[in-house]
């Protein structure tokens, strides 16, 4: 037997295409990281194999997510932290450093035993990013193939400025930070253009535009000449235009879009990556619970609203749309990429089988990597996942995976350590119910 070779037999299998429905009997045949093989029950070469029998299991791509912050864990605290102390902290020496990389470790684990075989990291600590993303690629650890950004650029006052990311004070310091950035060979440049809901100073405008056009314009410039792709963090309308009139390709969270907005998209060829998961606390918990103020609580409601409507627009509109969680803000975990897709197909009106393409091959392929991961088709990546019953019946089966495959890796009924608390308050709306003021929640 080769243990190189592997087959995965007698699985309903499905491909993550759009309109994707079981096909019973299934093998899957690998060899090393890539599918040889993708083959109806009694077709398959199983000579040399090492078999796994799914006995009627589902097999899928592995999750795609979108927006991942690595160094935070999503626990819930009482007041928000200071992101600048902490990360301050946590480089002031080596032994906190050497922390530091086993949190970073930690956590991308979590995030693979979670179904996540492939993540985009759009904010972290120094070049941390790409460090961890260069020990998964040189097999020095197993871990999600890994797309990073390492620090975003932002302005004095501006999101995460200081943090997780850089204070640019001109558009030419702009482009010095984007060549900074790019001396670690990143996979993209992170632009923090509006406030966040905890940035907020008004009740009513979170979200508020903190980067001038100018300073968006010159960094998207620079980056496209280098070749990386610009995401940017942006939570209201007027950053909307701004964002996409000066060049940036994904739009990450989003706000309520204007037709002008919708044209934009389009004319650029842009796309908005939804997080619904990082919202949902402060606009739906409980005060006592989530520790959020009267205006936190106001503003959180209306960029959760911003959010389901600009990608319920886009999606008539057929710009495309992604799907992030946002890790690791308060109760946004790195195991919980299967609530977004939830809160997709929930607070978007979009079916089952379409939220779980998005999150699949949709996601891939809005990474540029199409050809390699997101679907389960002969000479992709040996990238899946395999629940026991139908996802496409009930998507929160993908919370309790019985394995895990990325690169041809087997990961048998991976375990993961979760925080009760946290599970506690986000199962009570796995099945969100409509809300007068919000128009989605359609039950699909």
């Amino acid at each position: 037997m080769n243990k190189n070779k592997k087959a995965f037999i007698n699985c309903n299998l499905l491909d993550g295409s759009e309109n994707m429905v079981p096909q019973a009997g299934y093998t899957v045949l690998t060899e090393g990281d890539r599918i040889t093989a993708v083959v109806s029950v009694g077709q398959a070469d199983l000579n040399g194999c090492e078999t796994f029998d799914l006995n009627g299991q589902y097999l899928m791509p592995g999750l795609v997510n979108l927006h991942v912050h690595i160094p935070a864990s999503g626990k819930p605290q009482k007041k928000p932290l200071d992101a600048k102390k902490s990360v301050k902290f946590a480089t002031s020496n080596g032994l906190t450093r050497k922390y530091l990389e086993h949190l970073y470790k930690s956590y991308v684990n979590t995030e693979l035993l979670s179904g996540v075989t492939t993540m985009r990291c759009v904010g972290g600590v120094e070049n941390y990013d790409t460090w961890i993303r260069d020990m998964i690629r040189a097999g020095k650890m197993t871990g999600p193939r890994i797309l990073a950004a390492n620090m975003a650029i932002s302005v004095p006052g501006g999101h995460m400025a200081g943090s997780l990311a850089y204070e640019a004070v001109s558009a030419e310091e702009a482009v010095q930070y984007v060549h900074e950035i790019a001396m670690d060979k990143p996979d993209l440049i992170k632009l923090m253009i509006t406030g966040g809901v905890l940035d907020a100073t008004v009740k009513g405008e979170p979200g508020a535009l903190k980067m001038k056009p100018a300073l968006v314009k010159a960094a998207c410039e620079e980056a496209h000449k280098l070749n990386l792709p610009v995401a940017a963090h942006v939570e209201s309308t007027e950053g909307l235009r701004v964002a996409l009139e000066n060049g940036v390709d994904t739009i990450e969270h989003g706000a309520r879009p204007t037709e002008e907005i919708i044209r934009l998209f389009k004319e650029r060829g842009a796309v908005h990556v939804a997080t619904l998961s990082p919202a949902l606390p402060y606009a739906l918990f409980d005060p006592a619970v989530s520790h959020a103020d009267e205006m936190s609580r106001y503003n959180g409601e209306i960029v959760f609203d911003g959010i389901i409507e600009c990608a319920k627009k886009c999606l008539a509109n057929d710009i495309p749309v992604g799907l992030g969680t946002d890790t690791g803000g308060p109760y946004i975990t790195h195991y919980d990429m299967w609530r977004e897709v939830q809160y997709f197909h929930k607070c978007c009106g979009v079916s089952k089988t379409f939220a779980l393409h998005t999150a699949t091959k949709r996601n891939a392929e809005i990474l540029g990597l199409g050809d390699v991961t997101g679907s389960i088709e002969t000479g992709k990546s040996a990238d899946f996942i395999v629940t026991e019953k139908n996802p496409l019946v009930d998507l929160t089966v993908l919370r309790s995976l019985t394995m895990v495959v990325a690169r041809g890796e087997v990961i048998s009924s991976p375990r993961i350590k979760k925080m009760p608390e946290v599970e506690q308050e986000l199962d009570k709306f796995i099945q969100i119910s409509p809300r007068s003021r919000t128009a989605g929640f359609e039950d699909v």
